[in-house]
C-alpha cells in the first residue's frame, strides 16, 4: 500500500523566537536546505498546508506540484497569534494554564488541538481510502502530531519531537496504518528517502 510522508516545513522566525504561529514565511536557509532534498522524495501526489512556510517548503522540494489542503493547517492560536509564549505566560497565566490542561482546550478565540486532530484524521482517512500512489505533505508539527495520534490511537501526541524538514512516514494498509519512522532527518544529496515495504 502507498506511503504518506509528512514533512515538517522549514523553520520560521516564530519557531526560533518561541512564539505562537502567525502565518510567517520560512527562513531562507531552511528553504535552501529543502531545495537540496528535492528529488529524494516520491514522485506521487504532493500536498501542502495553507501556511506560507509550508507552501514555500513544498515549492522548494517539488516546484509546482503541491495541492493546498486546508485540513493540514496548524491549530489557530486565536488572539495569541504571533505572541511570544513567555509574554502570554506573564499576561494571561490562567488562560495559558487552561489551554495546557488538555487537547480539548482552545486558546482564546482559537482552535483546540482536538479540533485540529479531527480534521487531520478525516483527511488522512479520505486519502487512505483512495490512495493509489505515494504522497508527500508539507505542514507544521501540530498536524503531524495529530496524524500520529490518530494512527496510534492516542488522545494526544505532543511528546513527539519533530525537527524542521524532518520526515514522518506512514503506510496505508487495508487494515489501517503503519508508522515507518518519525522525525527522520535526511541529508541533502542522499538517495531516495522512501523505505521499501518489509
Amino acid at each position: 500500500m502507498p506511503s504518506l510522508i509528512l514533512v515538517r516545513h522549514a523553520s520560521t522566525p516564530a519557531m526560533r523566537a518561541a512564539r505562537f504561529p502567525a502565518g510567517e514565511r520560512a527562513d531562507p536557509a531552511g528553504l535552501a536546505r529543502a531545495a537540496g532534498l528535492a528529488g529524494t522524495l516520491p514522485e506521487g501526489r504532493w500536498f501542502t498546508a495553507p501556511e506560507p512556510a509550508a507552501r514555500e517548503t513544498a515549492e522548494a522540494l517539488a516546484p509546482g506540484r503541491a495541492e493546498v489542503v486546508p485540513e493540514l493547517a496548524v491549530a489557530d492560536p486565536g488572539r495569541w497569534r504571533g505572541l511570544p509564549y513567555a509574554d502570554v505566560a506573564l499576561a494571561e497565566p490562567d488562560a495559558l494554564r487552561r489551554w495546557r490542561e488538555g487537547p480539548a482546550q482552545a486558546p482564546p478565540g482559537g482552535e483546540s488541538d482536538a479540533e485540529m486532530a479531527r480534521r487531520v484524521a478525516a483527511w488522512l482517512e479520505k486519502w487512505r481510502a483512495t490512495a493509489a500512489e505515494p504522497a508527500v505533505a508539507c505542514c507544521d508539527a501540530g498536524p503531524i502530531r495529530a496524524a500520529l495520534g490518530h494512527v496510534l490511537g492516542l488522545t494526544g501526541a505532543g511528546a513527539f519531537d519533530l525537527a524542521p524538514l524532518s520526515l514522518t512516514e506512514l503506510s496505508a494498509t487495508p487494515a489501517g496504518w503503519r508508522v515507518r519512522r518519525v522525525n527522520h532527518r535526511p541529508e541533502p544529496g542522499a538517495a531516495s528517502v522512501v523505505k521499501r515495504e518489509a
